[in-house]
């Protein structure tokens, strides 16, 4: 394969070739993917780097319903778009099931669960409650499940009867302060229409977005994705009339086309990314993203681990068509992006300008650039101090 071609097709694909520029939430999402969440920075800067959005349309537009966080793919977290809220939902219901085994073991029984998610709807009918607050009314009716509960996450019942309520598009959690970069929440009714799918046709549908959302990938990448089965993947992606292009990398035949007659761009164009952007997210293969003699580099701070020996990068990407150029983080104290570059280099105009301008959107609209919800501006020193140090 010619990467440098297929990784600007990729970066082409995810949107980060400014064609994207005045596209709204919602639109960025539906084309591009769905936006990871963790309580972190992704879904903010994966809108501002595609598109310029900045955080309060972003927040606008999760009050008003047009993109959401929900349990997804992997039954894990992502903000969607709302023509993909019951699809989303429908796709991570079984996630929500995983707690019962666990209560089941602890001498609760479903209809238990089942009677505690009768009450908390009703609570919940023209109301917004926090977790708190929902324990205290609900009572008895929460059972606490004592430390052996705890050694099973388990506490108490009260979260296994929010998931399925979650899960089942009956409820919605109201992030704090609006924020999408946060994990604190409440609750509120609301109601979301099914998707009129049964369970192969929305692992079909979810097939047919993820390889117009990559452009294109092999099964495995997919697997990873969706957590699908061997089985049930190669079912979803059966009546795709996928192409292989090479290495097993598949793309629906009118994007194989396409890929067939695109050129990278022969000038720069720079973005810096959280590092769960679906860039890397959507296929999680950093190799695939690193020239040659940058997966050899040693990991800054890390000389022991090489760059492309890594599932997951150590920082934030800085990435120019596709390509990983090099790694940030925010420093808070300094107000500024700490960045490093491979080979040592210097950033020329208009990746600098880039750092500023990124730099500018964190400092004065989101404060931090937390990885996840526990990330902290402390636990995150040494990161900044490698990078520093080259």
């Amino acid at each position: 394969m010619d990467m440098t071609k297929l990784r600007a097709w990729w970066w082409h694909r995810q949107g980060l070739d400014g064609a994207l520029g005045g596209a709204t939430p919602a639109e960025v999402l539906s084309r591009t993917g769905w936006a990871r969440s963790v309580g972190g920075v992704n879904p903010y800067l994966t809108l501002f780097a595609r598109a310029g959005v900045h955080r309060g349309t972003v927040d606008a537009a999760v009050e008003a319903l047009e993109i959401y966080e929900l349990p997804s793919a992997r039954g894990c977290t992502y903000v969607l778009p709302a023509e993909h809220f019951a699809l989303g939902l429908q796709l991570g219901r079984g996630a929500a099931e995983v707690p019962l085994r666990t209560l089941a073991r602890l001498g609760v029984e479903r209809a238990e669960i089942e009677r505690l998610c009768a009450d908390v709807v009703t609570l919940l009918d023209g109301r917004t409650l926090d977790p708190a607050k929902l324990k205290a009314e609900l009572g008895e009716a929460v059972r606490t499940l004592g430390e052996e509960g705890r050694k099973r996450g388990q506490a108490t019942t009260l979260p296994a009867a929010l998931g399925l309520l979650q899960a089942a598009g009956e409820i919605r959690r109201v992030p704090s302060g609006g924020r999408l970069d946060n994990q604190r929440y409440a609750y509120t009714r609301w109601s979301v229409p099914p998707t009129g799918l049964d369970d192969a046709a929305a692992r079909a549908e979810l097939a047919r977005l993820y390889f117009h959302w990559t452009g294109a990938a092999t099964l495995a990448h997919f697997r990873w994705f969706s957590a699908f089965t061997v089985a049930a993947a190669k079912a979803a992606v059966a009546g795709l009339d996928l192409v292989d292009l090479g290495d097993g990398l598949l793309a629906p035949a009118d994007l194989a086309a396409e890929y067939a007659a695109f050129a990278p761009p022969p000038t720069p164009r720079y973005a810096l990314l959280a590092g769960i952007d679906a860039l890397l997210l959507l296929r999680r293969d950093v190799p695939s993203l690193l020239d040659a003699p940058d997966a050899e580099c040693p990991i800054p701070g890390a000389p022991d681990r090489r760059m492309g020996m890594v599932p997951d990068l150590p920082d934030h990407p800085i990435v120019d068509r596709g390509r990983v150029i090099g790694l940030w983080q925010y420093d808070v104290a300094a107000e500024e992006v700490v960045w490093w570059l491979f080979g040592g280099a210097t950033p020329e105009r208009d990746l600098a300008a880039t750092i500023a301008r990124t730099g500018v959107y964190i400092r004065d609209e989101l404060g931090d650039a937390r990885s996840f919800s526990l990330d902290s501006p402390q636990s995150r020193a040494p990161r900044i101090a490698a990078l520093r140090a080259g």
